[in-house]
């Protein structure tokens, strides 16, 4: 049973964002809507909802069209195809207005309801609160996939990575236009998050179990995504890979000076292969240097 009663709270004047990227969603998203403006309407009676159809095979973008024509607040952006949730998120971004931005996932496991806590812990002087699902009602092989990533990518990017805080919390404006400001080809919105900075902190909130569909993010996906995190917001890769060739210079004068030994000592008869084996070594070893 979900409680759907929230304390009062005095009203705020400044608009109120919330940008939710959607995709194989079409059963969640009236009870989504629903929800939302009930609970919005608790905050602020100016608040504005932004649906982005992440090119979704469903009928979610005629459910976004249906809800935006009978209530003038909610907003919807297609995309002409499936470029994926991180790409959805930042144009949410970009075309919404308020002095708080919310981003959450459309499937309800996120639960609207929340947004009331984030939204009360922001008044107290944070730019960003985030949710932290203390209790994730994910299955069994998600929850180990995310640790996994999570943990790769925290020790490559050398950043505290949690595998239970994604996407959902709120933002205030100036945190939002400092990531939009961030042109990068590849978009992942939790790394822009910790990369502008700005008084942030965490609170727990209640995560739902998946009402419908299915996570888009296979084992193969978050391995393609977590190597395009790291190459794009980390320099480790190519500090490994330096030092890596390094070992390999060091490793390749030793073996140039062992084939030495053996040359002076008639081991090696073959004419010109000693010369030749130092030379390739030596060469190696140069070029190595001259790349790091």
């Amino acid at each position: 049973m979900i409680d759907l009663s929230l304390k009062p709270v005095e009203k705020q004047t400044s608009l109120l964002s919330v940008v939710s990227p959607v995709y194989g969603c079409s059963t969640s998203l009236v009870e989504l809507y629903i929800r939302l403006k009930k609970t919005l309407t608790t905050i602020t009676d100016n608040y504005e909802i932004i649906f982005v159809n992440d090119g979704s095979p469903d009928n979610d973008w005629e459910i976004i069209t249906k809800i935006a024509k009978n209530d003038d607040k909610v907003k919807g952006i297609c995309f002409s195809r499936n470029f994926g949730q991180h790409y959805a998120i930042n144009a949410g971004l970009e075309y919404s207005k308020g002095e708080w931005v919310v981003v959450m996932d459309c499937d309800l496991q996120d639960r609207p309801e929340e947004i009331f806590k984030l939204y009360e812990t922001a008044a107290l002087g944070y730019s960003i609160v985030l949710g932290k699902r203390s209790t994730r009602k994910d299955t069994v092989i998600k929850k180990l996939l995310s640790k996994v990533f999570y943990k790769v990518l925290s020790y490559f990017t050398e950043t505290k990575q949690d595998y239970s805080i994604a996407n959902f919390g709120i933002y205030n404006r100036k945190v939002v236009d400092a990531i939009l400001k961030m042109k990068d080809h590849f978009r992942y919105f939790p790394a822009k998050v910790k990369w502008v900075g700005f008084k942030s902190t965490t609170i727990d909130v209640e995560h739902s179990e998946r009402k419908s569909g299915k996570s888009m993010y296979s084992f193969r996906k978050l391995r393609r995504l977590g190597i395009n995190v790291i190459l794009s917001f980390s320099d480790k890769p190519l500090r490994l890979t330096l030092k890596f060739g390094l070992l390999i210079s060091f490793s390749s004068m030793i073996f140039a000076l062992y084939n030495l030994y053996k040359y002076l000592n008639g081991e090696i008869v073959v004419s010109g292969w000693t010369s030749l084996i130092i030379s390739i070594w030596f060469l190696s070893g140069i070029i190595i240097f001259v790349l790091r």
